[in-house]
């Protein structure tokens, strides 16, 4: 359970300093013989600044939660 506590708020962190990831996808459009067409497309994924604040705080949450299970 403290392990991820830990991870979430690894990641809401990461995700608080990175507000988006860029990818490239490559595409095959058309295969005649031994001609081969491709494309790329370049595609973004896009998240709120909250939406890193609320995975810290619940990382937060589950790394409290388990300390207190131990006592």
């Amino acid at each position: 359970m403290k392990g991820i506590g830990i991870v979430l708020i690894i990641i809401g962190i990461v995700m608080m300093v990175f507000r988006s990831i860029n990818f490239t996808q490559e595409k095959k459009v058309a295969d005649v013989g031994p001609i081969e067409i491709n494309k790329q497309e370049n595609h973004t994924v896009n998240w709120p600044l909250y939406a890193g604040i609320v995975v810290t705080v619940a990382g937060v949450v589950v790394l409290l939660a388990s300390n207190k299970n131990k006592a």
